[in-house]
């Protein structure tokens, strides 16, 4: 496993992190148990990072990390939460709010259900489960959190981005107002390579890069057959609804065929792409079993993205509002 910079943290993380929004349930039916050995399993092969947040699953997926923290007796694991707001953004809302998002109120209240269904003293990164742009004009979120911070209840604070909205990102990296930003980053969303990860670089803001998989679209072994197998009203079910599912499997076919003669595997063009930009700190990839731990680990190589293919992809990006 090799590790990054987590941005001007002084921390260094596996380069490979564990998303964990699967094992909280929202995507099917999950074994507690099996979650707990993958966790396990991931932090004995190097991985130091994971991701949770009170949606996923309602906190289960913070509970069973807890669990698998208590049993771990190797060294240090970052966890990092996050708190949704009281009132999500209209998805198609261009200028949303912030102001009353997220209250010093509730914030303190989520950070104290946090703390007890992971198990910890501290939650060493706290994030906003959501952006909006004049966030960095109405600051009552980040006065709240840095009482938080005065009180050891969090280290550090971060922002995961909105779905389909990487430039909401741009300011709030260049101020540098937290310690990471979280974005979808992709070979459909490519969008956050030319302006937020730079600025990310420029302040020392850590990028974490979310979905590199495109939720299970770019593994690339997805079938006319697979939507039918998926619980009903599953996250997939939901985000791969109506037409969605057949264009993306005629836009990955088509990206198998340019990335055939670079890798054996659309998953590993993905996630290589994911990792490339030296910026990114980590990418957080969902794993399920140890197979997908060994997988996905097994790119942590260091190897260079080919430029040929780099150049290649622009033409492949896909916008998409799942919300809609």
């Amino acid at each position: 496993m090799k590790y990054r910079p987590f941005g001007r943290t002084g921390w260094e993380i596996s380069e490979i992190g564990f998303g964990a929004w699967q094992i909280g349930g929202g995507w099917g039916k999950v074994d507690d148990d099996a979650s707990i050995d993958t966790l396990l399993y991931a932090f004995e092969r190097g991985v130091n990072f994971v991701d949770t947040a009170e949606l996923y699953g309602a906190g289960h997926s913070e509970t069973v990390i807890g669990r698998a923290l208590r049993q771990w007796r190797g060294g240090k694991i970052y966890v990092a939460t996050k708190a949704q707001p009281i009132r999500w953004p209209d998805p198609n809302d261009d200028q949303p709010e912030m102001r009353g998002r997220f209250p010093k109120w509730y914030l303190s209240e989520c950070v104290e259900a946090s703390l007890k269904r992971l198990g910890v003293d501290r939650i060493d990164l706290f994030q906003l489960h959501s952006w909006t742009p004049d966030g960095v004009r109405a600051l009552d979120w980040l006065e709240a959190l840095n009482g938080l911070r005065q009180q050891g209840k969090i280290d550090k604070i971060g922002v995961s981005l909105r779905d389909m909205r990487p430039q909401e990102g741009i300011d709030l990296a260049s101020f540098g107002l937290v310690q990471s930003i979280q974005v979808i980053f992709n070979l459909f969303e490519q969008r956050p390579l030319p302006l937020l990860i730079p600025a990310c670089e420029q302040t020392g803001t850590a990028c974490i890069a979310r979905v590199p998989l495109d939720s299970g679209a770019l593994t690339g072994n997805w079938t006319k057959e697979t939507y039918a197998g998926w619980e009903s009203q599953s996250q997939p079910h939901r985000m791969f609804r109506g037409e969605r599912f057949t264009q993306a499997l005629d836009r990955v076919e088509n990206l198998k065929h340019l990335c055939a003669p670079y890798y054996p595997t659309l998953a590993e063009a993905a996630m290589r792409y994911a990792l490339h930009p030296a910026a990114v700190s980590t990418v957080i990839p969902g794993m399920t079993t140890r197979a997908e731990v060994d997988m996905n680990i097994a790119l942590s190589d260091g190897k260079a993205f080919p430029s040929a293919l780099a150049a290649a992809l622009p033409s492949h990006g896909w916008i998409r509002n799942y919300y809609q």
